[in-house]
C-alpha cells in the first residue's frame, strides 16, 4: 500500500499528517500529489469525500516552501476559489492543519461578513487565499486585492460553480491572474460547459479520475418513495422518527422551502435547522455546530449551501425535493457514506417530479429501488368517512326509519326568518364567536385551512 512518505512530501508535511493520524493517501491523493509537485496542470474528477482538498493543499504547501519568498502586499501566492462559505472555511482549515509546521498565513474571503477584517488581512499579503468568486470580485473592484503574483490557482467544485451561476464571475477573475501559473481544476461531474472552461484554463493537464463520471457512492443504499406532494410532510416526520435514523441531511429545492420544512418539523416535535444563502454567516455556523454536536441532528439545506458540509456520521440523506439538475443528486447523496462508513439516501418523489427521477436514473445508469407510499383515493373520501345510519334511528328525511313522512316543524314567522329561509345563515348566526371575532369553522363547512398546515409546493 502506498504511504504518504512514498509521494515525495517534505518532512514538515509528513509530521502534520502523522499528527492528524493520516498514513495512507486516498486514490486521488496518490495520483494527484506527484503531478502537482512536478508543476503540471491538473484536471481532477472525483466525488466529494474522496480527499480532494489534501490532494491539492499538500503539494501547494510544498511548492510554496520550495519557492521561498514572501507574499505580495494586497495579494497572495496561492488562490483557491470555492462555491460556498462553508467549503471555503473548511479548505482554509485544512491548509492551516497541514501547514502547521510551516507557519504560512491563510485567509478567507467570502460574503456574509464585513469587508474590514478581509481588507486588513489582504493588505499585509497572505500565502494562501481561499475565496468565493463574488466577494473576491468586490475586493478586486475596490483595489483591496491583487492577483498578479499568484503562483498556483485552484478551482474547486467547478460543477457547483456552474450550478450557482458563478462562471461569469470566474471569467472576470481569471484575467487578473498571471499567465504563467499552475492551475488545478476539480469537479465531481463534467457537463459540457465545465469541459469548455477546463479547456480555457488548463495547459496540457494531467487527468486524474478516481470514479466514473456521475457514479454514486457504492456504500450508499438508495431508495425512492413515491408519495403525493401533500403527503411529504407526514412521511418525512415518520422517517426521521425511526430509531435507525441518526444525523440526517434533508434537501429542499428553495431557501423558503427549507425554512418551511424546518418550521413543520418543529411543529412535529423534531429539532432541525436550515442552512441556505439567506442565512447570515453566524446563523450558518451555529446551525452546523448544532448539527455536529447532535443538539439539532436534522439539517435542512439547499444545494448551494450543502456543498460545504463535511460532517462525520451523517447516516441519512433525504431528498425532500428532487433536484432540478440530475448531477445535484450525486452531490447530495455524497454527504453520507464518507470515510468508509455506510449510509442511506431516500428520495421523496411526487407525481410531478417523475421526469426528474428518470433524469437521475439515466445519469447514474441504474434504477433506484422504489416503494409506493401514495394514498389510495379510489373511494371518495366524503363517502368513505360518512357513518352508516343506525338501525331504528332517524332517516335522512327526518322521520322514523321505515316511514317516509318528514317531521312536522312549527313554521317560523316570516319576519323572524333571515334571507335564505333560515338555513345556513341562521345556523352560522347561532355559532359562538371566537376571541378574535371570527367564527369557528369545522369540517362541515368544507374548510380545512384552520386545522391543516400549508404545504411545501413552491419552486425556486
Amino acid at each position: 500500500m502506498t504511504q504518504f512518505s512514498d509521494l515525495g512530501l517534505a518532512a514538515p508535511l509528513l509530521r502534520a499528517l502523522a499528527d492528524a493520524g493520516y498514513n495512507a493517501p486516498t486514490p486521488i491523493q496518490a495520483q494527484a500529489i506527484p503531478a502537482v509537485l512536478e508543476g503540471r496542470d491538473l484536471l481532477g474528477i472525483a466525488q466529494t469525500g474522496t480527499g480532494k482538498t489534501a490532494a491539492f493543499a499538500l503539494p501547494i504547501l510544498q511548492r510554496l516552501m520550495q519557492a521561498g519568498g514572501r507574499p505580495p502586499r494586497g495579494g497572495c501566492r496561492a488562490l483557491v476559489l470555492s462555491p460556498t462559505r462553508e467549503l471555503a472555511s473548511q479548505i482554509a482549515d485544512s491548509f492551516k492543519s497541514y501547514g502547521r509546521h510551516l507557519g504560512y498565513s491563510v485567509a478567507t474571503v467570502f460574503g456574509g461578513v464585513p469587508h474590514g477584517p478581509q481588507r486588513r488581512a489582504l493588505s499585509a499579503g497572505v500565502d494562501v487565499l481561499v475565496a468565493t468568486p463574488g466577494r473576491l470580485l468586490d475586493h478586486l473592484a475596490e483595489r483591496t486585492a491583487r492577483l498578479d503574483q499568484v503562483q498556483v490557482f485552484v478551482l474547486d467544485e467547478a460543477d457547483q460553480m456552474l450550478d450557482a451561476g458563478f462562471l461569469p464571475a470566474i471569467r472576470k477573475v481569471v484575467p487578473a491572474l498571471p499567465k504563467q501559473r499552475q492551475t488545478l481544476f476539480f469537479s465531481a461531474t463534467m457537463p459540457a460547459e465545465i469541459g469548455r472552461l477546463a479547456g480555457e484554463l488548463l495547459r496540457d493537464p494531467v487527468r486524474v479520475e478516481v470514479t466514473p463520471v456521475a457514479t454514486t457512492a457504492e456504500r450508499v443504499a438508495q431508495r425512492v418513495l413515491h408519495v403525493e406532494a401533500a403527503g411529504k410532510r407526514g412521511l418525512l416526520a415518520a422517517l426521521l422518527r425511526d430509531d435507525k435514523v441518526g444525523r440526517t441531511l434533508v434537501f429542499a429545492r428553495t431557501k423558503h422551502g427549507a425554512d418551511r420544512v424546518v418550521k413543520q418539523l418543529a411543529q412535529d416535535g423534531l429539532a432541525a435547522n436550515a442552512i441556505h444563502g439567506n442565512k447570515s454567516q453566524g446563523q450558518r455556523e451555529r446551525a452546523l455546530a448544532e448539527f455536529r454536536t447532535g443538539r439539532a441532528p436534522i439539517l435542512v439545506a439547499t444545494d448551494i449551501a450543502a456543498r460545504g458540509i463535511d460532517v462525520a456520521g451523517v447516516t441519512h440523506v433525504v431528498q425532500y425535493d428532487l433536484p432540478d439538475t440530475p448531477e445535484s443528486y450525486v452531490h447530495r447523496i455524497g454527504r453520507t457514506a464518507r470515510a468508509g462508513a455506510s449510509g442511506e439516501a431516500i428520495a421523496l418523489c411526487a407525481p410531478d417530479e417523475m421526469d426528474k427521477l428518470r433524469a437521475v436514473e439515466r445519469l447514474i445508469r441504474q434504477a433506484i429501488p422504489a416503494e409506493d407510499k401514495r394514498v389510495d383515493r379510489s373511494v371518495p373520501l366524503a363517502r368513505a368517512a360518512q357513518p352508516a345510519p343506525k338501525r331504528g334511528g332517524p332517516s335522512r328525511r327526518g322521520g322514523p326509519r321505515g316511514q317516509g313522512r318528514p317531521v312536522q316543524r312549527p313554521k317560523q314567522p316570516a319576519a323572524a326568518r333571515p334571507h335564505g329561509h333560515g338555513g345556513e345563515a341562521t345556523r352560522r348566526r347561532s355559532e359562538p364567536a371566537r376571541s378574535d371575532g371570527r367564527k369557528d369553522r369545522s369540517w362541515r363547512d368544507g374548510d380545512f385551512r384552520d386545522s391543516a398546515p400549508a404545504f411545501l409546493t413552491q419552486r425556486r
